[in-house]
């Protein structure tokens, strides 16, 4: 533990071990380093202008509950003891929002993974369940998820506390727009229990990374499964596959997923038929009975269909290879380059010269969506001033953009520190994560503030997967 505290926080961390043992058993508690050091880091390093600032934060302590119930008996314990509690998942968030900042008890739910009951359109499941687990479970029904997030093996309450969309939000949008029908969740009071909130009321829970209310179990809404096939077809130049990114969105059946990107990225990726070095790539994950007019829209772009697949496998593998993971791959490929902003509009397909222009080395990694494209502009890392003097430039190209390099709640976050104020009065859930966005100042400051896409940005999968 930190020897740097008080000797009164010294004192609580040490009873709260102790406690959480009884509870959870010698094996659900860790204060040895390495646990801890693993706690308290997630993917950020895939922000540059975060990975400045890093370390941000170490747990004193670890706990593993296994259950929802467990879940609020850590919490509980925690706060009578006035210590910090930040929930954690799978650890795949990449700006930070699972870190730390204030020590203190880092509760790792991935344990916490039972499903509870499908049921006809919906799913219960534990806050530690894995999308892909959920998708197993739901094709067994002859269901599918409405949406999962570009890592599948995302827990569910990481996906609904930190993720925004992904693969199915091309149809249904964010996870903040009717995926979510019920929860259980934990608040910061020394009797912590589950609470069980529906409908309207388990909204504001949803994308604020537990600052409000630690998400222990949820009901997320299924649809009848569908026949998918992993698509990849290759052009000469981007503005081939430019062309399809709108019209492919329009396909009936909705596509789950349609991304593009330039000839850079599959030099970047493992060796692979379908995405052939030195090409555009386009992958997506089409309804079988859209196979042929995508196949015909591809060859009239004067693009070429290089393979057509079958099975759960390969649609996680175009999963991995949209929104943030391009980011990944051209940074492992490419170490300390490359760095990424989200953008949203039209522009990205009308103005995409002068898109890439913005930054040096600019290119678009493109996502279809209903009403508009989106899609990471990767760029050349400089500073962190030059990602900001970069805002202004998009806006005035008609580009919606957010900003990745920052950790604080931004979406509807009067929402949650309304709420906050009484589930969490002495401000012990995910400290330094829930701050009013005027306090911490906006791009042109060089701070982590500032967007200008709409809220709720549309299919906008942050990568951020905190519980």
């Amino acid at each position: 533990m930190n020897d740097i505290r008080p000797p009164a926080a010294q004192e609580a961390l040490v009873a709260l071990e102790s406690e959480l043992r009884i509870l959870l058993g010698e094996r659900g508690v860790s204060v040895e380093l390495a646990a801890r050091e693993k706690a308290s880091l997630d993917g950020s390093r895939l922000s540059p202008v975060i990975s400045e600032q890093l370390p941000l934060g170490l747990a004193d302590l670890v706990a593993y509950p296994a259950s929802a119930e467990q879940i609020a008996e850590v919490v509980a314990a925690a706060v009578r003891h006035g210590v910090p509690v930040t929930p954690r998942g799978k650890g795949t968030g990449n700006y930070g929002q699972a870190i730390p900042m204030s020590g203190g008890l880092v509760l790792d739910m991935t344990r916490a993974k039972a499903i509870v009951e499908v049921g006809d359109g919906v799913i219960t499941a534990e806050a530690g369940a894995t999308m892909v687990a959920l998708e197993q479970a739901a094709n067994k029904t002859g269901q599918q998820i409405l949406m999962y997030p570009s890592t599948a093996q995302s827990s569910l309450g990481g996906f609904l506390s930190g993720g925004s969309g992904g693969t199915g939000s091309i149809k249904h949008g964010s996870n903040s727009s009717g995926f979510v029908t019920a929860l259980d969740v934990v608040h910061a009071s020394p009797e912590a229990r589950l609470v069980h909130v529906e409908g309207d009321d388990a909204q504001p829970y949803v994308h604020n990374y537990g600052t409000a209310g630690i998400i222990a179990r949820a009901t997320v809404r299924l649809e009848p499964l569908q026949d998918w096939r992993g698509f990849f077809a290759s052009f000469d130049t981007f503005e081939q596959a430019l062309s399809l990114i709108r019209p492919f969105a329009d396909l009936e059946p909705t596509p789950r997923l349609v991304s593009a990107d330039l000839p850079t990225l599959a030099d970047a990726l493992p060796a692979d038929p379908g995405i052939p070095a030195g090409r555009v790539s386009l992958r997506a994950i089409l309804d079988v009975a859209t196979v042929e007019l995508a196949t015909r829209m591809v060859e009239e772009a004067g693009g070429r269909v290089e393979d057509v697949r079958e099975g759960a496998q390969t649609s996680m593998k175009i999963s991995m290879m949209s929104y943030n993971h391009p980011i990944e791959w051209l940074q492992k490929a490419y170490p300390d380059r490359y760095f990424h902003v989200e953008v949203s509009g039209d522009a990205l397909v009308d103005r995409i010269d002068e898109v890439h222009a913005v930054y040096e080395g600019g290119m678009l990694h493109i996502e279809s969506q209903h009403g508009r494209p989106i899609g990471m502009l990767a760029g050349v890392y400089t500073t962190a001033a030059d990602v900001y003097a970069g805002f202004a430039k998009l806006k005035a190209l008609g580009v919606g953009y957010h900003n990745p390099h920052q950790w604080f709640v931004d979406f509807e976050p009067a929402r949650t520190r309304e709420l906050a104020a009484s589930t969490d009065p002495e401000g012990l859930l995910n400290p330094g994560k829930l701050v009013d966005p005027a306090t911490v100042g906006g791009p042109d400051t060089g701070v982590k503030g500032g967007h200008a896409v709409p809220t709720g940005r549309l299919g906008i999968d942050t990568g951020v997967k905190v519980s």
